[in-house]
């Protein structure tokens, strides 16, 4: 071990793998360790005998939840948009080859006490029961409006600049209603609360067109896809892709103390008394707790359930967006479900999550809107989860920290943290025009 690294990354988190992958791509020299003895870190995904060692202790779970090892239980869920940038960065660095993806039943909202399909074209808009008859030609002109929208091209922008047309001006001009805009903004375009409202329109128009794109990919009901075994899969496809490149994993790693110069410079990492020398630190939270700070709370429930969640159409993989509007909240709430149809459960089981970023101690009271939704459970869990972020200076200390992962279920946040840290790393930016079939091989 005593070598010396371009790069030394901590942690087998989501983020970490990504990273990894893409330097050892780079041809970039990289160590890659983790402390657990498992793949993921906050990550990971559990069997049911590790799910309840995790939050209950030494209960064994029941026989009837069958075999163990049929589950794959994700501890941080999230889906993936079929044309989005995690994708093209799989694509990128060819971990594609490792992994089969499948497409993702339903994606839902929840407006005014119901769950209702979200509409993503102009002709779904038509029959959606979101809106009312004139509010239908209204939303149909503004979806025309974006499928047609084209950046390069000045005649598809109807005299109106959307980089400095802000999304309100623009939703204005439709003359669209507040419940509209809730649905558009935080279940199309997906954002997390109503900044974008004030902000240029062209990054919501964008949004929507990607989300469109990704639908129209897999002909399914939803722009999403999703690992076959769940993410669980990810983190060991970018171990294979890491050593293809000579990069070097090593998990059970104790301690991984990283080690400075009297500058404050990174100069390596020591574990069981050996020191790897490198240039680079990439960790996530845990391993420089002093270099980040706590910025919030994801609450969560995990449910083991023996049906779809009702009013998704029998859905077995959806997810719904209760925006924060609709509940009287300062964020949104998400529901993920995926079965046995992605090989994450046993025939029959379905495993669902609620999450929303914490507002109260009270997670079980927090969640009950969405947990409302779920109809009976078999069992279900509650958990609560430190947000961090870094405030360390990388340019000084070459230590580069992710952010931990938020409440969605999908993953457009977490995959732009790892493309800004992969610039300020190499000073690049990554070019992410790639052949987006690559990833097709996700049809039976």
């Amino acid at each position: 071990m005593d070598e010396e690294y371009d790069v030394i990354v901590l942690g087998t988190g989501l983020k970490e793998c990504i990273l990894s992958g893409l330097l050892s791509v780079d041809g970039l020299k990289v160590l890659h360790m983790d402390r657990n003895d498992y793949y993921g870190g906050e990550s990971t995904s559990l069997n049911l005998i590790q799910l309840w060692r995790r939050f209950r202790g030494n209960d064994k779970p029941p026989a009837h939840l069958g075999s163990s090892r049929d589950y794959n239980v994700d501890m941080i869920p999230k889906f993936m948009m079929a044309n989005g940038t995690l994708v093209r960065v799989l694509i990128h660095t060819d971990v594609t080859k490792y992994l089969y993806f499948k497409a993702v039943d339903g994606s839902y909202v929840f407006n005014k006490g119901k769950v209702h399909k979200v509409p993503a074209t102009d002709m779904e808009a038509l029959k959606s029961p979101l809106m009312g008859i004139f509010e239908k030609r209204r939303a149909r002109k503004f979806f025309i409006y974006v499928q047609d929208y084209d950046e390069k091209d000045p005649k598809t922008h109807e005299g109106l600049d959307l980089t400095r047309v802000t999304t309100r001006e623009l939703i204005a001009k439709y003359g669209l209603d507040d419940n509209t805009v809730d649905f558009i903004g935080h279940a199309l375009a997906l954002h997390r609360d109503d900044r974008y409202l004030n902000e240029p329109a062209l990054d919501t128009v964008k949004r929507m067109k990607l989300y469109a794109e990704s639908l129209a990919r897999f002909q399914g009901g939803s722009p999403y896809i999703y690992p076959l075994y769940g993410l669980g899969e990810l983190p060991q496809a970018f171990a294979r892709l890491s050593a293809v490149y000579g990069g070097t994993y090593m998990l059970n790693k104790p301690e991984c103390k990283v080690e400075f110069n009297e500058e404050g410079k990174v100069i390596g990492v020591t574990s069981e008394g050996e020191t790897a020398r490198c240039k680079k630190v990439v960790c996530d939270p845990s391993y420089l707790p002093n270099k980040v700070r706590k910025v919030g709370r994801v609450a969560r429930a995990i449910a083991i359930m023996s049906h779809p969640i009702p009013n998704t159409n029998d859905s077995h993989s959806v997810q719904v967006i209760l925006p924060q509007k609709q509940l009287g909240r300062k964020s949104d709430m998400y529901l993920f479900c995926c079965s046995y149809s992605h090989n994450v459960a046993p025939k029959g089981k379905f495993i669902a999550f609620v999450s929303t970023e914490a507002e109260t101690d009270h997670p079980e009271t927090e969640l009950k809107p969405g947990i409302d939704l779920l109809g009976p459970v078999d069992e279900i869990f509650f958990d609560v989860y430190d947000r961090y972020e870094p405030v360390n200076e990388p340019s000084l200390d070459n230590c580069f920290i992710s952010t931990s992962y938020d409440a969605t279920t999908h993953f457009e946040s977490t995959v732009m943290d790892v493309l800004n840290m992969y610039t300020l790393i190499t000073g690049k930016v990554l070019d992410l025009s790639v052949d987006l079939s690559a990833a097709s091989a996700a049809e039976e």
